[in-house]
């Protein structure tokens, strides 16, 4: 075991060189999606192949968070920060120098997919750091800020992509090469040292949950593009949650396994990972749908419509400072019930206003539903964090981030699903009722979903308008319920009080139990 001393030069030097580090890996979550249409004009991309300059960052990110996270635990965890930082900024400038012509999609496709590898090394590692760093009492309180600005990064990537765009779409690319200097340039001043222990790499285990959670993840990636009917949909979500149930066997047997099973049989850490896991059926797909609505219901610019993810961080990032005080102050119970029950009751209000396509009437209820993100995202993946050992922190985030990505494709896919099928729906009626047969107006209710995207918004027509704001509001309204699923599981689950230095929990509370 190396050990060092956890606090560095200065705590607040070390926190704020991880945020830059981590900044790059949420604010590409977004950013590029904005810039897809100008890429595929001008590299002369096929949809698939634009798909997957989108997809496969995504898809590496997910397949190697588990990796990343045993490295960072065996080989150093600073080491791992800054190469992690190094491949992510190479891997933009890579992407943002994609030549026109034949090399033009796989060039991209593959540096996007190294910019997900250099995110999953570097992730694990970074919030590993600022977990030892600072003392169990005051994680709560350093990690809301560091999730607080990493939330309100994916919010802005649309709207700095809008704004970088205008100049070329290289530039949502070489952005994060300043940021990665900065990164670098803070981690060697603030020096942060950590305690990690050298170890073997299970390498058979890492093809497994790599490959497991690469080809169910592609499944959920693709259902948009074959259809759910498409036997080949279910042959990757099956055959990857086979492989999943395989590595978990082979883990179990293995003397130096990539990850611990048994930390599983925590209690708090389960039900936390399966609250993180129901609420990354929103909160990502939330950022993809809210823009589409913002766009073409509301008629907003790419960038203006990034305005509309800005009201939902301003109650996300206030709210996440509470949330982790909170946390410090009473356990994770408290705000991370409240949390996901405050954003049911936001997605709820705001579904109800949708269809009156008026942006004012809905900008408090959005700000409500991000604060409930906030006081529960923050507080739930410390608190799982918080239960791995001193030396498996690494380990752990990797597992609190798989099960994020993961259950963020699901929500992709399944409410992105719902919101085509429920437009295609009333686009057919609408048709209808303006006098087309029902074989046209299937057929042209087909074409104008799919035309929607790279559409002008003031050249869709008004009945377009409500027939996408009824169809976000059954995913709206999906939302909410998949939030109130959330509180009742951290509820149900979830014991009151402070976790003690020792592994147990405080009793903070009337009645409050030691940990499972």
């Amino acid at each position: 075991m190396v050990a060092g001393a956890p606090g560095g030069r200065s705590r607040n030097l070390v926190l704020a060189a991880m945020i830059f580090a981590v900044s790059m890996t949420f604010i590409d979550q977004t950013i590029v999606s904005i810039a897809v249409p100008q890429i595929q004009r001008e590299l002369g991309l096929t949809s698939t192949g634009v798909q997957w300059a989108v997809n496969a960052y995504l898809l590496s990110l997910a397949a190697l968070f588990a990796f990343g996270g045993r490295l960072a635990d065996t080989m150093g965890h600073t080491r791992m920060v800054v190469l992690g930082v190094i491949v992510f900024a190479a891997a933009s400038a890579m992407c943002g120098l994609t030549p026109k012509g034949t090399l033009a999609e796989g060039w991209i496709v593959a540096f996007r997919a190294v910019q997900g590898a250099g995110g999953a090394i570097m992730f694990p590692a970074a919030l590993a750091i600022v977990v030892q760093t600072f003392e169990l009492r005051e994680r709560g309180r350093a990690l809301a800020l560091f999730f607080g600005i990493a939330g309100g990064l994916t919010a802005i990537g649309p709207i700095l992509g809008g704004v970088l765009t205008q100049w070329t779409w290289r530039a949502i690319f070489w952005v994060n090469i300043p940021v990665a200097l900065i990164a670098l340039v803070l981690i060697s001043v603030a020096k942060p040292t950590t305690d990690y222990r050298p170890a073997r790499i299970d390498y058979r285990g890492l093809v497994l949950v790599a490959a497991g959670v690469a080809l169910s993840v592609f499944g959920f990636q693709q259902s948009s593009v074959w259809g759910w009917g498409n036997p080949g949909i279910g042959i990757c979500i099956g055959g990857g949650l086979v492989l999943l149930v395989a590595f978990a066997a082979v883990e179990a047997r293995t003397a130096s396994p990539l990850i611990e099973i048994s930390i599983f049989r925590v209690r708090a850490f389960l039900v936390e990972n399966a609250v993180l896991g129901i609420a990354m059926l929103v909160f990502i797909p939330f950022f993809f749908f809210a823009s589409e609505y913002a766009q073409i219901s509301l008629g907003k610019s790419p960038s203006n419509a990034g305005l509309v993810l800005l009201y939902f961080f301003l109650g996300f990032v206030v709210a996440a400072q509470i949330g982790g005080r909170m946390l410090d102050r009473v356990g994770a119970k408290r705000p991370v019930v409240l949390g996901c029950a405050l954003a049911a009751v936001g997605f709820d209000l705001w579904a109800r206003k949708v269809t009156g396509l008026d942006f004012s009437t809905q900008l408090w209820y959005i700000i409500i539903a991000g604060a409930g993100m906030g006081f529960m995202l923050g507080p739930a993946t410390t608190d799982a964090v918080n239960r791995a050992s001193r030396l498996s922190y690494g380990e752990a985030t990797g597992i609190t981030q798989t099960v994020r990505n993961y259950s963020a494709s699901l929500g992709l896919a399944i409410l992105g699903t719902v919101l085509v099928d429920g437009m295609r729906s009333h686009l057919k009626t609408s048709l209808i009722a303006q006098g087309l047969s029902p074989a046209q107006a299937s057929a042209e209710a087909w074409r104008l979903s799919q035309s929607q995207e790279s559409g002008a918004s003031s050249a869709i027509p008004h009945f377009v308008r409500l027939d996408f704001a009824d169809a976000i509001h059954t995913v709206i309204l999906a939302m909410a319920g998949i939030m109130a699923a959330a509180a009742i599981v951290a509820f149900l689950g979830l014991h009151r009080g402070v976790q003690a230095e020792s592994g147990t929990i405080a009793a903070v509370d009337a009645g409050a139990e030691p940990r499972a």
